[in-house]
């Protein structure tokens, strides 16, 4: 009892020196353009905002989807079919430039440091495919991620997102605000399934089904998501989605461990071929 008290205390705290640190450095936030400044009220209203490639409008996103479906093409058949439990193929390619070219534009880290509100790291990439389930297991149940106290995931979508290929799902910020009953339910259960997940019934005696958000669209949809604040999911699936996940928090994060993934041999890392490596020495 008295180790839980003093991490409490501890929390709190850390937390109240990370909200000191953004009052702090909120002058310095870096300027944004009018439609960037659109994306970050969609995040700081909800959690989340929904785009597209094409509007985005950034530097090297060709290079970046020409990459992407090579490296799609080279990942192999997982042979999973006889498993009730499919669990995602991810591969990192946080040290291909295509990915980390894209990922670091100014654009793109001064409405990510503007949401979290003090200096940022980008983390990495995973190239993910997730594939067809008939229940809930997973990311398949309602979460929220650990990394750090505010953090962005970006979701490229690389294939059309139906119903058949499971669209990410979250619930308005707006609808759980930190004071209400309907947050502390949530998150409580949350805590009861030691942060693994809560299914759907439990969560629309909360929350009615009508006001979860679904996020289809087609190839190139574009997601912002705080997958901290925001519960979140994605949804059963009848077919394979491939997705990039880009990851960005404070730096240094609240929880560095968490982060180690996207660059690390947790997941087997995608090099540069012959070719791309000769290119570089060019």
């Amino acid at each position: 009892m008295l180790k839980t008290i003093k991490y409490k205390i501890s929390s709190l705290y850390s937390d109240l020196v990370f909200s000191l640190k953004r009052w702090q450095h909120r002058k310095n936030l870096p300027a944004l353009e009018k439609r960037d400044r659109l994306i970050l009220e969609a995040l700081q209203k909800d959690g989340v905002c929904v785009t597209t490639l094409a509007d985005l409008g950034l530097d090297s996103t060709s290079e970046l989807l020409k990459a992407a479906y090579e490296q799609l093409s080279r990942m192999q058949n997982p042979n999973n079919e006889h498993l009730a439990e499919k669990w995602p193929q991810i591969t990192t390619v946080t040290g291909l430039p295509e990915f980390y070219n894209w990922a670091t534009q100014e654009r793109l880290i001064n409405i990510i440091e503007n949401y979290i509100g003090v200096p940022i790291t980008f983390h990495g990439v995973h190239l993910r495919q997730d594939f067809p389930s008939d229940h809930q297991f997973g990311t398949l149940l309602w979460h929220s991620d650990a990394e750090d106290r505010r953090l962005i995931k970006i979701f490229v979508c690389l294939n059309d997102v139906e119903a058949k290929t499971g669209p990410f799902e979250y619930l308005p910020r707006s609808l759980t605000p930190l004071f209400s009953w309907k947050y502390w339910i949530l998150y409580y259960q949350l805590w009861k399934s030691s942060y693994m997940g809560i299914d759907d019934e439990q969560v629309k005696k909360v929350i009615p089904k009508s006001a979860w958000k679904s996020c289809p669209g087609p190839a190139g949809t574009v997601i912002f998501v705080d997958t901290k604040n925001t519960l979140h999911h994605g949804t059963v699936r009848t077919q394979t989605r491939s997705t990039l996940f880009f990851c960005y928090t404070a730096n240094p994060p609240e929880r560095p461990d968490l982060c180690t993934q996207f660059w690390d041999d947790t997941y087997p890392r995608a090099e540069l071929s012959i070719s791309e490596v000769d290119k570089a020495v060019v």
